[in-house]
């Protein structure tokens, strides 16, 4: 049969003994997967699937053409990838464990925070303490909005807003991320003190920017958007989300790699809210267990996008918490590496009850 074939964890679980250990740990993280569904796509629509046990998946293959088996075989080894921790100055960001990204936008704006910290580098460090003192293992600093039809900002302003926020923080040994996709802004934040380049256009909005990450050897986040253009949002159409998004990514990861940037460095975004409707943001969150056979952390956004509004009576920006949450645990359900949000000491708190209840199950004793 023709067709591209996907392996998707469909059986998740809370722990490897309630199966006894015929599972798979999902890209390291404390999320657990049983069952498995070999699934053929083509032209957008799903023309064949099969639903096997993780200790039956290679006598699945066997009824598979060898490209596709091979394919298959590819996508099992990446959905159990070991992801060892990066070090970045003088923290480790460990990807074992659910870890929270605090956004901090020193932009007059943005969606939802634009204009806090315009002019004000101080309140915006303050800011950013905060965060770190709530409990955020790393913060994303931001001096360009990417919201629909936000103007580009020279490169020259964006330094300028984003360069003294990270001065200030790198003092304090946080991770910190330059969220840009200007290789001036890069180099200028990289050599501030930021440690990680998250890129809306996973480094092709510039030419250079490749060149910038791969010279610095820094990590990078490759998110998805329909389009690396001024706007990021437009030029969508799917003729499966899930599937397009995926296969973007995976092209987009085989080509940063053939650029010289070692796999360990890579970070992946399905970009919720870019250029994606509502339905299309419903399937990508729930099919996110996919995206840990691309073989890369994941770092999930969903912070106060309007999707939350939509599904809540269109709920302003400021009364998201609640939907905001909720996305991020689902998230982190699904083995979500990282979940960058606004609100941190809530969804700080809310993560580690999640992982005092995964805990709780890892220690339980079995039956005798």
């Amino acid at each position: 049969m023709s067709g591209t074939i996907y392996v998707r964890p469909v059986g998740l679980a809370e722990n490897p003994q309630t199966f006894d250990g015929a599972t798979i740990r999902l890209g390291n993280s404390l999320v657990w997967c049983h069952l498995l569904a070999i699934e053929t796509i083509e032209a957008g629509r799903l023309v064949a699937r099969q639903i096997v046990p993780v200790d039956g998946f290679a006598d699945a293959l066997t009824t598979l053409p060898g490209d596709q088996a091979d394919r298959a075989r590819t996508q099992f080894a990446n959905l159990s990838r070991q992801h060892p921790p990066l070090a970045l100055g003088d923290r480790m960001l460990r990807f074992d464990q659910p870890q929270v990204m605090g956004i901090l936008n020193v932009t007059p704006d943005s969606f939802s925070d634009g204009g806090r910290f315009t002019d004000d580098p101080a309140g915006a460090a303050d800011a950013g303490f905060a965060m770190l003192t709530a409990g955020a293992s790393l913060i994303d600093i931001g001096g360009e909005s990417t919201r629909p039809d936000a103007p580009v900002v020279w490169e020259g302003d964006e330094i300028a807003r984003v360069v003294p926020a990270i001065k200030t923080l790198a003092h304090s040994g946080a991770i910190l991320s330059v969220d840009t996709r200007k290789a001036a802004v890069m180099e200028a934040a990289l050599q501030a003190g930021a440690h990680i380049v998250n890129d809306v256009s996973a480094l092709l909005f510039d030419s250079r920017a490749i060149d910038v990450v791969r010279q610095a050897g820094c990590p990078v986040v490759l998110m998805h958007a329909p389009s690396q253009g001024q706007n990021p949002h437009t030029g969508a159409g799917y003729g499966n989300v899930v599937t397009d998004v995926f296969d973007w990514l995976e092209a987009r990861i085989a080509a940063v790699i053939a650029g010289g940037i070692a796999r360990d460095r890579i970070l992946i975004d399905p970009g919720i809210g870019f250029g994606k409707s509502l339905a299309d943001n419903l399937a990508l969150i729930n099919a996110l267990p996919l995206f840990h056979a691309l073989g890369q952390p994941i770092l999930f956004g969903a912070s106060r996008k309007r999707m939350i509004g939509a599904l809540s009576n269109e709920a302003a920006v400021d009364a998201r918490l609640g939907g905001s949450i909720t996305l991020a645990l689902s998230a982190i359900g699904s083995g979500a590496q990282i979940v960058r949000v606004h609100d941190v000491p809530e969804t700080v708190q809310a993560a580690r009850v999640w992982r005092g209840l995964r805990d709780a199950a890892l220690t339980m004793p079995g039956l005798d």
